[in-house]
């Protein structure tokens, strides 16, 4: 699965880190062990609220956390969305 979006992107992270939240445009491959959710989420009729969160937490880890090879504790949160493409 491939995600093209344009957002801003807030973060949780450790103390001495910066949260604020910034405009990106990014476009990034999926690994699918996390489409499963957004999946699942979309399949069952989930919410806004849901699916945001599953795109969070792909986009989360493989553009933000390297797909685990850092930023281990960054949590991202999704606001502002100006597009958001979803391509499997």
């Amino acid at each position: 699965m491939t995600v093209a979006t344009r957002a801003r992107f807030g973060f949780t992270a450790a103390p001495g880190t910066t949260d604020d939240a910034r405009i990106r445009q990014i476009t990034q491959h999926i690994h699918p062990d996390h489409t499963a959710p957004l999946i699942n989420a979309y399949a069952t009729g989930a919410g806004e609220t849901a699916l945001r969160q599953a795109v969070e937490q792909g986009l989360g880890h493989a553009y933000f956390r390297d797909g685990g090879r850092r930023a281990h504790d960054l949590e991202v949160e999704l606001q502002d969305i100006d597009y958001l493409d979803v391509n499997l």
